[in-house]
């Protein structure tokens, strides 16, 4: 098994300078109009590109062609997000192929205070299992693709997504979204190229290359999750390989005894782990470490893309899957009945939104409203425990709980007024007993039929 990316410290000069706006929150980034003008077949020139760059395949060979089709100066935007890559590397990597320039920016924090916290706090698994890992990361690549687009002076970013997927929806509405002066291109989409054509490609140019054509499977990660497609996963009918799998146990590797976990949470924001108050990157990370040990996290689903198919998708989210769960324990202590059930329809709407690219929408801002204000009294301690690829809730407390105990309890010490309950049961049924007195009983005088 191999470890979920281990957090480090900022590296001098890769930090981004000030934060990005709170999330759903409107941008002012603005561009001046781009001037394009015809250039080499269908593709009209641009000044300056900024590619976002993950430095596999498929956006390594994009740096030349983009340089060869476009006639343009290649910028790279790398954000490291947690995922298991030395991003310097990749940046210098960048450099070699061709680019003008390599940012490389370490957006971990930002992307867990700003996004992976705030869909936490609003419930928001897509088609109620999928924690949004890769969704989460594209409108925040996106926001630092328009940022160095504009400390560049570039007229034009690029993405390495398919026109087949989710991903090209979120990057291109994102960006035109922030900044509709940009022009937005997807190199893979233009390309009639196969994969095993890019390696000839990349071979061909002296394209340094991290990939073979045995590559089995389709991966991307960051520290909230990994998206596993392709290959044999395409048949949702065949059981995962193993091999599919690096942050998770098998259940009959995981330890014999149980773990568990006290997860503390204020405003329905985790803040510390066993007692120990942590940052977000930090926590997340542990959590990664303590429940993929024992094999918790995977998640195999057949979800419907937003482009109208059908896709079988493998996740690892060992940390999302443990604070989903505590979160939604929490909830029930301190949320009441009604403002509960309203926030499950949130929560669907949320994830949706996410899932098909609206971040920097103002439904968003709509529903953020809502998420903050209903968690503001989301504050206690959750205890799960941990065992051979289960995870249960077996405790949970608040300083600003619901539950009564003198209410609850059938022994010694209740407190409820039992002879309130006949005066209640009538008024709360008159409704009821009023139209089967009427319009059921009352017009034949038997009892109804029992559907069959």
């Amino acid at each position: 098994m191999t470890t979920p990316p281990r957090p480090e410290p900022s590296r001098p000069g890769l930090a981004r300078a000030g934060s990005p706006a709170a999330p759903g929150e409107s941008s002012h980034l603005r561009l001046t109009p781009p001037r394009y003008h015809q250039g080499r077949g269908a593709f009209p020139l641009a000044r300056k590109i900024v590619l976002s760059y993950s430095g596999g395949l498929d956006t390594s060979v994009a740096i030349r062609w983009l340089a060869e089709h476009y006639d343009a100066e290649v910028v790279t935007l790398t954000a490291d997000l947690g995922q298991e890559r030395d991003v310097a590397a990749i940046g210098e990597r960048a450099k070699r192929i061709g680019a003008v320039a390599a940012e490389v920016v370490d957006a971990r924090d930002m992307f867990v205070r700003y996004f992976v916290y705030p869909a936490l706090q609003a419930g928001a698994l897509y088609e109620g299992i999928y924690p949004l890992a890769t969704a989460l990361a594209r409108p925040l690549i996106a926001y630092l693709l328009v940022e160095a687009a504009h400390k560049h002076g570039a007229d034009t970013v690029a993405h390495g997504c398919t026109g087949k997927g989710n991903d090209q929806v979120r990057f291109d509405l994102a960006v035109t979204t922030l900044d509709p002066a940009l022009k937005v291109v997807a190199p893979i989409r233009e390309w009639s190229m196969t994969r095993d054509q890019e390696i000839i490609y990349a071979q061909e140019r002296g394209i340094p290359i991290p990939v073979t054509s045995a590559k089995p499977y389709s991966v991307d990660a960051n520290l909230w999750g990994r998206s596993i497609e392709a290959g044999v996963l395409e048949d949702p009918g065949q059981e995962p390989p193993e091999d599919v799998y690096e942050w998770t146990r098998a259940i009959d590797g995981a330890p014999a005894e149980p773990a568990t976990a006290r997860i503390g949470f204020e405003s329905g924001i985790p803040v510390s782990l066993d007692g120990e108050r942590m940052d977000g990157v930090s926590l997340v990370h542990r959590l990664n470490t303590l429940a993929g040990l024992h094999g918790v996290g995977r998640i195999d689903h057949v979800e419907n893309r937003l482009v109208g198919i059908k896709s079988r998708e493998i996740y690892e989210a060992p940390a999302g899957v443990v604070l989903f769960q505590a979160h939604a324990a929490l909830e029930t202590l301190t949320l009441t009945r009604d403002a509960a059930r309203f926030k499950q329809a949130v929560a669907a709407e949320y994830a949706d939104l996410v899932y098909n690219g609206k971040w920097f929408s103002a439904l968003h801002q709509d529903l953020m409203a809502f998420v903050q204000s209903n968690q503001r009294h989301v504050t206690g301690e959750v205890t799960l425990k941990l065992h051979r690829g289960s995870c249960r809730v077996v405790g949970r407390t608040s300083p600003v709980s619901l539950y009564s105990h003198s209410l609850a309890t059938y022994d010694t010490g209740d407190a409820f007024d039992h002879s309130a309950a006949v005066g209640f049961i009538r008024l709360f049924g008159l409704g009821t007993v009023q139209q089967a007195r009427i319009q059921s009983l009352g017009l034949t005088g038997e009892l109804p039929r029992l559907p069959e």
